[in-house]
């Protein structure tokens, strides 16, 4: 027999509707309280079945309630089964396992009588209300984690959890992400973050790396190709079918909300009722069922997805749980929990919890309360340090977690997630200046060296022993099949006695008869898969800075001075494939020097230049203020000397080199995952001569960690005088400050009037998570260059008939109050701009590529 749904669409008209009156929903929940009621709807029903006409019939007027009883009742006559069985309201649906996905069939009928050996399956309507336990909506995870006592709940969570093969439930992790929503306080989000993981922990600790993993928005680190490539009409399909929406119901939701969680939110409340009763979603299975989306390839996995999807949604037993499975679906979590936070929230629970079984040391919670804040800052500063270490060198947090549940924080942890080949650690970054006389203030008494910054893109480089190469961007991602050259060319490169190493260096496009340098954007025009060596017609040199790794030992705490001669002296140049940047070593007292080297650097079409500290300690010979690093006759420090190759953590280096000294430390050591002063850039300025440019703000997208409750970044146009539209020309980041990011928020916030649908007048082909309505707003914004762009449509056809212009980092300046939006900037005063930059260089620039954002930013 078909189902309600195709009958309905097959039935001619050609039947008598029932005589029987037709009973609410209501009606339908009291009735099964009261046996002797619902035996006399029993008869009712079996009346109406024994009429002339078809079931199919019959289906089109009863209601859901009458129709899913007379489907029962010819099951239980063809199994001889007791009418009082069609009362229950567990209901037990028949299943199937499609390509290892267990799918619900519901309101289906078999087509041939099963034998009545088989238990019979149960039809019947379930609430939709929430099932979520009391114990887990109740638990305070906003609690002050020195308050908070997880073994107080413990006991009553494992019962509730039997639903789920006693795991820990979903809603336990959507309690928390509640709670992180409805603050902005970084404190609160790291309270409850720890409170749910000691939770964890101590009740169910195999479903703590699940766990780590969703509150993060990620299924996997960087650098494994893991992605859930679901398109949002499939989320889409899947709330029409699970919440019974129409597209147009759907698309208005979306309008008003703007957010897909949301509407998966608003649809949930009002879907009333359902066949099947929804089986409550555990932690680890919501994660490994996004994993078996992500691993669904080939033929038919978009359907294996799409049925994934619909069952995660049928199985929420809550609107709140809904929006987080769609937001996770979507990977937009929204939640801040970021890297930084994540990381905090491990430390500290690790630091007050442990799992059964384990006897690693943990604080006592009534010893931390005694403390002094300074003195419970100190504490969690070192687990704090030491737990981040670990993850700067081994970003994966399968690694972290495995081993914080076996052996907690203690320095071991540093050695256990300590650097691998083919595993990418978290690369160290510079912090920015905007002139030369700031990054000789900063280093003043120093020894550093220059580099010319190029542009290109930094690449980390691995090779083992067997000459086995992988190629990661400065951003964890695998490039080693962008370039299947460098990966022939980097085991050449090893010099007598080199085994294994892991360097740092920068691809660069060049003319490998010249040696000449190619703008960054010819080298993104390369394709980044399947590339072979014998199609690549853009040659890029790998121009390499640093050396982190050296047949199995690690450098980091080596000085740069000794890390660059290593370098200089174990590998061996290829010319226009492989060398080292162009460097000159400096102090503060080399002014004039560094100025040529900067306009050299310029002058080639780099982005400036980077500066580093050599030696970890001052240079004697350079003290102007005798006082801050020595004192009066007493004998000179030593000369800089290569640091001591035991393990310390930056903690303690820090308090080694602060000691007598009111100058902060600058480490010449390998710091990963931090942007300290000991690498600094000097880039082209942002300064008062340079071309400024008036664009109007017309989108926006919700940002990232603590920037999560703002727009940013915010999408910027320039406007075309003769079609009237608006062409989107740059995205912006850079120069707002914490009240200005409010203020914006507060104007353009999500259901206001001042937020629209996508506007006929703008021209983009993205998707932003806001469209602005018209302000008669002009911001005033400064850039480092105008480039061609495919994203962007900015003046298409004024400099290039297929691509438009853009913005090169791109930084707000202020609100022109005293222009509105048909005294922007137009697109023919940008192309005039761009024709400016062109003719100031001495050689003509290649194809660009959009660039909202620098690779080493």
């Amino acid at each position: 027999m078909s189902s309600p749904a195709k009958s309905k669409k097959r039935r001619t008209n050609d039947f008598q509707p029932s005589k029987q009156p037709v009973k609410s929903l209501d009606f339908f929940f009291k009735t099964q309280a009261q046996n002797g009621a619902a035996a006399k709807r029993q008869k009712e029903v079996k009346d109406s079945t024994e009429a002339d006409l078809s079931p199919q019939q019959t289906s089109v007027t009863l209601t859901d309630e009458e129709y899913a009883r007379q489907l029962q009742e010819e099951w239980n006559k063809q199994d001889d089964v007791p009418a009082s069985s069609v009362d229950s309201l567990a209901a037990t649906p028949t299943k199937e396992v499609t390509d290892g996905v267990e799918q619900s069939k519901e309101m289906t009928v078999p087509q041939e009588p099963i034998s009545t050996s088989q238990a019979a399956p149960t039809l019947s309507l379930q609430s939709i209300s929430s099932t979520e336990d009391d114990i887990t909506l109740n638990i305070p995870f906003d609690e002050h984690p020195l308050t908070f006592a997880p073994e107080k709940y413990i006991d009553e969570l494992r019962t509730s959890w039997k639903a789920t093969d006693d795991k820990a439930s979903y809603g336990l992790l959507t309690r928390a992400f509640i709670l992180i929503n409805s603050t902005a306080s970084r404190i609160k989000i790291v309270d409850t973050l720890t409170n749910l993981l000691r939770m964890l922990i101590v009740s169910d600790p195999d479903s703590l790396i699940s766990a780590v993993w969703l509150t993060t928005n990620s299924i996997s680190p960087p650098y494994i190709d893991l992605e859930l490539g679901l398109g949002g009409s499939a989320i889409s399909k899947a709330l029409q079918k699970v919440c019974g929406l129409k597209p147009g119901g759907l698309k208005t939701l979306y309008d008003k909300h703007g957010d897909a969680g949301d509407v998966a939110f608003e649809a949930k409340k009002k879907q009333s009722f359902t066949l099947r009763r929804p089986k409550p979603l555990s932690i680890q299975g919501v994660y490994d069922s996004l994993k078996k989306i992500a691993n669904s390839k080939g033929q038919g996995s978009q359907e294996i997805k799409q049925r994934i999807v619909e069952r995660l949604l049928q199985d929420t037993q809550s609107a709140e749980q809904s929006r987080y499975i769609v937001r996770t679906l979507c990977q937009h979590l929204r939640i801040g929990a970021v890297k930084t936070t994540m990381l905090i929230a491990l430390s500290r629970a690790f630091s007050l919890s442990r799992p059964p079984g384990k006897e690693f040391f943990v604080h006592k919670k009534e010893d931390l309360a005694a403390l002094k804040k300074e003195a419970l800052v100190e504490i969690y500063s070192k687990a704090e340090e030491l737990v981040k270490a670990s993850f700067a060198r081994r970003p994966n947090y399968d690694d972290l977690v495995a081993c914080l549940l076996d052996i907690g924080i203690n320095d071991e942890l540093l050695w256990r997630c300590g650097m691998g080949l083919h595993i990418p650690l978290r690369p160290m970054l510079g912090s920015i200046t905007r002139d030369l006389g700031e990054m000789l203030t900063k280093l003043q008494g120093r020894d550093f060296a220059c580099e010319f910054k190029y542009d290109g893109q930094r690449a980390q480089v691995h090779c083992d022993d067997q000459g086995k190469v992988s190629i990661f961007s400065r951003h964890l991602e695998v490039m080693t099949e962008k370039y299947p050259d460098l990966v022939a060319l980097v085991p050449k490169i090893r010099g007598e006695g080199v085994g294994s190493f892991i360097l740092e260096g920068e691809v660069v496009a060049v003319d490998t008869e010249t040696g000449d340098l190619k703008p960054f954007q010819i080298l993104t025009n390369r394709a980044k898969k399947d590339v072979e060596i014998g199609a690549v017609k853009i040659d890029v040199c790998l121009f390499s800075f640093d050396l982190m790794y050296l047949n199995g030992e690690p450098l980091l705490d080596r000085s740069f001075r000794e890390r660059r001669n290593l370098l200089k002296s174990l590998f061996i140049e290829i010319p226009n494939r492989f060398t080292w940047v162009k460097n000159m070593d400096a102090t503060s007292a080399d002014s004039e020097s560094v100025l040529e080297f900067f306009k050299a650097a310029t002058d080639i079409k780099c982005e400036g230049i980077m500066v580093k500290v050599l030696d970890n300690a001052p240079n004697p010979a350079l003290q102007l203020d005798s006082d801050t690093f020595m004192k009066p006759d007493s004998e000179p420090p030593p000369l800089p000397t290569t640091p001591s190759k035991k393990k310390k953590s930056a903690v303690e280096k820090a308090e080694e080199k602060e000691k007598g000294t009111r100058r902060k430390a600058l480490l010449s050591t390998y710091e990963p995952d931090k942007r300290l002063d000991s690498w600094l850039k000097v880039k082209k300025d942002y300064n008062t001569s340079a071309d400024t440019i008036d664009l109007v703000p017309v989108a926006g997208w919700h940002g990232q960690g603590r920037k999560s409750k703002w727009w940013s970044p915010i999408l910027l146009a320039v406007r075309n005088p003769d079609t009237g539209s608006l062409e989107a020309v740059t995205k912006c980041i850079s120069g707002f400050t914490d009240k200005f990011y409010q203020a914006n928020k507060e104007k353009y916030a999500e259901g206001s009037e001042n937020v629209i649908s996508k506007p006929s007048y703008v021209e983009y082909h993205g998707r932003p998570d806001a469209w602005f309505a018209p302000m008669n707003e002009v911001w005033e914004i400064a850039f480092a260059d105008i480039t061609l762009s495919p994203v962007y449509t900015a003046a298409i056809g004024l400099i290039s008939e297929e691509r438009g212009l853009s913005l090169r980092f791109p930084r707000f300046l202020k609100v022109r109050e005293d222009k509105s939006i048909d005294e922007a900037s137009t697109t023919e005063f940008l192309a005039q701009l761009y024709r400016k930059q062109e003719a100031k260089k001495p050689v003509d620039g290649g194809v660009n590529e959009d660039m909202a954002m620098d690779e080493d930013e």
